[in-house]
């Protein structure tokens, strides 16, 4: 079958007859590191951005401007600043009258619970401040979590207090009462009472609560006729029904890849996402630690469609079409020795690879693992079961246990039922407890018509989403901060989440309604929660084993037991896909997940990890593909799929498999709130039933349109300096100090500035290892969350004001089509001799005796010297009011001990200080120093892999300052005689001699 017609050239545009990116790469010799295609390009684009951005003419001083008009416009600026002003109003606080119980006004307090992912929870330790919660960090006693947290995670404060949240009951649109919701509710259930439930049917979302099952069970034996469903988009559909097919029954698959000395990744960005991946990641990176004279490292090999953060962090990873990873695992499973696993003959380049694994894999028996994403088909999942099984990694790396209840069809199929049974008139009651299906359903059911046939619909969900928009009853749901749950981990290990709030809407949980279904009298969420676990715990009868259970954030000893399962040899056969088709892949918004969080400023203004875009989804593509079809980024293509459409814009993405095309899910909202309204495309209207993951046949059009879009990758730029370093292992062996440079480390005599005195014996630094950094952005929204930094909307991203204090920048290295990614963090250097200190005129940057270099916002009269001064370009200016000072919900968010800034204010990092004076205070009470690794900043203890560490570089058995004289450290334009604080561990990938080239 030859070229399809849609992937024929098209005409060129117009404003596209110069040369194209494509062409230029083409000819670009290229650096050793490079940041974006029109950097490695050169492109006059490019040019021009650096001019703005480093000026030497600026166009300021050519301009035609009289002195008279200039003392004209500074007067007018002047007058402005005097009326508008550029602090926040006064205003008067009032102490308590009666101190609350267990309350000690200005110390915080610290509870586990835990946050729903997917269905399983992750357990974490919520910060709260007089009864609020206003941060989260890592349970480290909880399996899923370890201590380290997501984005999503962080984001979850911001969710609580959103003033878009659902607040009230509502019937048809208007408001009701929650007593008027369980009187229809009741009264429908009376009907189906003869008919045993025919009518009644149950939508959930994956469902790990002990509790809700146990609830629901009980519901369906008091109507056998009624159904439950479940469907979510992410649904581990593929994983489960891979685990069927190759053991006759669902498992639990648990990786060890502590243990693992070679990880090969099909499709799977285990680092990110999925149930466990912060276990994954923290695991993973135990075995990328080099420190202490460490020589021995894991090798990751990744095959997939779009770069991740998994195959960013790969040491090998090949770009191939997820409609092709099927038959490159049946060769891989035939070398290894699976029968029956032979496919078709793959491309040289895949059977080089294939072999090249195999025989690093069978080097490694019992010490190696593969891993399949979900959004690879059942077969591929069953293959990796064998390989693993044929490698005698079963036991060691991999381990099966006993999985969560399940409803016996798969989630697709039982959503298709539902639809079927709405289409034919069977459902008379739908009682949606979650999940937002109008919007998420797969676009061929045509789910929102065929909902409008049932009698009665209810619905209980966060917001009045495109859901609630066409139910009879919308309940508010509770927020998981402010709600009494359960439910378990990866591992099966049970978690009791406490509130740490009263809800602030008076929202429900899905027990709530199920108990009003099924007759009880009504209790409260806890006593629901509470009266399950006693009623089924020989242990947590006990109010002392109950207690204990909440402080640690687990039930002990509650995970499923392993198993050892037999495994099948029948794969099927396979069905060569034309390699010409282009595909269309779906995948979950990196930063907005599945859509839930579109209304989350946090996350929406996060520069997603390899795009670095910002506020809007866009079809990805490789650069061969862009040129052989004539497309620039920012071009708006029709995307057709099995007769469907979308306008969505173009972003041409290194590293991308050529022949397909990647849309983010989780954006063309229409009722997700203020923030998340009109954001992106709706990638959900081209996901079909039968093309949930991936499908090819895509056709691509275009139509002469262009958006623009928000992406912060050559932000702060600092092109041609010597930023980032990394070099293979066995460099590494032959040379340690591959990174050190004499010039790095400059004496302190051998600069122009005045080294300030050293009067303390406390100096505070910090150390990042690029070898952990996986890139996920943890750390990003961890200090925003901390410190309460703003959001600015997408319009100033375009201006490059975003606030964040610290910034994630991607170096690419090689040929774009296949490029390595190096992953940093720059947070302020805190510089021992800071070029931001002696340009500001009223001193309000100064530097401490304990080596922070400090912002007094007071002083503060927002001139930007400090920022132009900054070689590392760590510094936000608030030109306009960003934070929001007039919503009551978000005032509850702010964390106390941080100011929050006005207008006309410079910030940045400062090492989270409040947290260093509460040690301190700590510390001077209990008469002793602080203790090494007490102080942990915010960044460092949302830093799922560890790779932050801080401390006090003045004391030799610090762990900093044992990070600090690793062979590997390097500080970053040390050159410039700055000295600063934060230095890197350079970077170090395990090469294959045999794919090194």
């Amino acid at each position: 079958m030859g070229p399809s017609e849609h992937f024929k050239p098209l005409p060129i545009l117009e404003a596209a007859k110069t040369p194209s990116i494509g062409d230029r790469l083409s000819s670009a010799r290229g650096k050793d590191y490079w940041r974006s295609l029109d950097e490695l390009a050169d492109t006059p684009e490019f040019r021009k951005y650096l001019e703005t951005e480093f000026p030497t003419k600026h166009d300021l001083w050519m301009d035609p401007i009289s002195r008279r008009d200039f003392l004209k416009l500074m007067g007018a600026g002047m007058a402005m600043m005097f009326f508008t002003g550029c602090r926040k109003p006064l205003q008067k606080i009032f102490p308590y009258n009666e101190n609350p119980e267990n309350l000690i006004p200005g110390k915080p307090l610290f509870y586990a619970s835990a946050l729903p992912i997917g269905g399983y929870l992750q357990g974490i330790l919520a910060e709260t401040h007089e009864g609020r919660p206003t941060k989260i960090e890592g349970n480290p006693q909880h399996p899923d979590s370890l201590g380290g947290t997501d984005i999503f995670m962080q984001a979850a404060v911001l969710g609580l207090y959103d003033p878009d949240r659902s607040q009230t009951v509502t019937h048809k649109g208007v408001i009701s009462t929650w007593g008027d919701c369980v009187n229809a509710m009741q009264k429908a259930l009376q009907d189906q009472e003869p008919l045993q439930g025919a009518g009644l049917r149950l939508l959930t979302e994956t469902v790990t609560s002990p509790s809700l099952t146990d609830q629901i069970q009980t519901l369906l034996k008091q109507y056998p006729k009624a159904r439950w469903h479940q469907y979510e988009p992410l649904a581990r559909a593929n994983e489960v029904a891979g685990s069927t097919l190759a053991f006759g029954e669902v498992l639990e698959t648990q990786y060890r890849l502590e243990k693992a000395d070679v990880i090969v990744s099909l499709d799977a960005d285990f680092l990110s996402t999925g149930p466990g991946h912060l276990r994954h990641a923290r695991a993973f990176a135990e075995g990328r630690n080099l420190i202490e004279g460490k020589r021995r490292m894991n090798r990751l090999y990744v095959i997939e469609p779009g770069p991740t953060i998994t195959g960013a962090s790969a040491d090998h990873r090949l770009p191939m079409r997820a409609s092709d990873i099927e038959h490159f695992t049946r060769e891989l499973a035939n070398e290894v020795g699976v029968k029956g696993g032979k496919g078709v003959q793959n491309s040289s380049d895949a059977t080089h690879w294939a072999r090249t694994l195999a025989k690093d894999l069978r080097s490694h028996r019992g010490a190696s693992v593969v891993i399949a994403g979900d959004s690879q088909p059942p077969v591929v999942h069953a293959l990796v079961h064998a390989i693993n099984a044929a490698l005698d990694n079963v036991g060691t790396t991999v381990v099966y246990s006993a999985s969560v209840p399940r409803s016996p069809e798969n989630p697709v199929q039982s959503l298709k039922d539902l639809v079927r049974d709405m289409k034919n008139k069977r459902v008379d009651m739908l009682v949606m407890l979650g999940g937002n299906p109008v919007y998420e359903a797969p676009a061929d059911l045509d789910f929102t018509r065929h909902m409008e046939d049932v009698a009665l619909r209810v619905h209980l969900g966060l917001y009045l989403d495109e859901t609630a928009e066409i139910s009879h009853w919308h309940i508010p749901q509770a927020h998981p901060l402010e709600s009494w749950n359960d439910g378990r981990a990866s591992d099966g290990t049970a978690t009791i989440a406490q509130p740490l709030i009263e809800p602030l809407y008076g929202g429900k949980i899905p027990q709530e309604i199920i108990s009003v279904l099924v007759g009880e009298t009504p209790r409260s969420s806890h006593d629901i929660i509470k009266a399950y676990w006693k009623n089924h715990s020989h242990r947590l009868d006990s109010e002392h084993f109950w207690r204990t259970s909440l402080h640690n954030g687990i039930v002990a000893d509650s995970a499923f037991p392993l198993r050892q399962p037999s495994l099948r040899n029948d794969w099927g056969k396979y069905e060569t896909k034309d390699q010409q088709e282009i595909e269309i892949v779906f995948k979950p918004d990196p930063s907005i997940g599945d859509g839930r969080f579109s209304n989350n400023g946090w996350l929406q203004e996060l520069s997603k990890p390899l795009t670095k875009l910002t506020w809007d989804n866009a079809a990805l593509l490789s650069p061969n593909t862009a040129a052989r079809l004539g497309l620039s980024s920012e071009e708006v293509v029709e995307l057709r799929f099995q007769g469907r459409s979308v306008k969505a814009p173009v972003w041409i993405t290194p590293g991308h498999a050529d022949n397909s095309v990647t849309i983010y899910l989780g954006y063309g909202r229409t009722r997700a709130g203020k923030v998340g309204n009109g954001k992106g495309f709706n990638a959900y209207a081209l996901r079909t039933s039968e093309a949930m993951t991936f499908g090819t046949g895509l056709e691509i059009h275009r139509t002469g349109e262009r958006y623009k879009l928000a992406c912060t990758q050559v932000h702060h730029s600092m092109e041609g300096r010597d930023i980032v370093r990394g070099a293979s292992l066995d460099e590494y062996r032959n040379d340690p100090t591959f990174a050190y440079k004499e010039k790095d480390f400059p004496k302190p005599e051998d600069t122009l500035y005045n080294s300030p005195p050293l009067d303390s014996e406390v100096g505070w630094g910090m150390s990042i290892d690029m070898n952990l950094c996986t890139g996920c952005n943890a750390c990003i929204l961890g200090c925003q969350s901390e410190n309460n930094i703003s959001i600015v909307g997408k319009e100033q991203v375009l201006l490059g004001r975003e606030m964040q204090w610290i910034r994630v920048d991607n170096y690419f290295q090689g040929a774009p089509e296949n490029p390595t990614v190096t992953h940093q963090p720059v947070p302020c250097m805190h510089c021992e001799n800071a070029p931001c200190e002696p340009v500001c005129p009223v001193g309000a940057t100064v530097h401490s005796d304990e080596g922070l270099n400090e912002m007094v916002y007071n002083r503060c009269i927002g001139t930007r010297y400090c920022a132009n001064n900054c070689p590392y370009k760590v510094r936000r200016f608030n030109f306009f009011e960003y934070a929001d000072n007039d919503t009551e919900s978000l005032k509850l968010m702010r964390n106390p001990d941080v100011t929050v800034r006005a207008r006309g204010v410079m910030e940045k990092c400062t090492y989270c200080v409040q947290r260093i004076n509460a040690a301190k205070i700590i510390s001077e009470k209990e008469n002793r120093d602080v203790h090494d690794g007490e102080i942990v900043t915010a960044c460092q203890g949302a830093c799922p892999t560890r790779a932050i560490t801080f401390g006090n570089v003045r004391d030799p058995k610090s762990v900093v300052s044992k990070r600090k004289a690793e062979p590997r450290h390097y500080a970053m334009l040390g050159e410039l005689g700055v000295r600063p604080r934060t230095t890197y561990l350079a970077k170090v990938r395990n090469l294959n001699p045999e794919l090194a080239s």
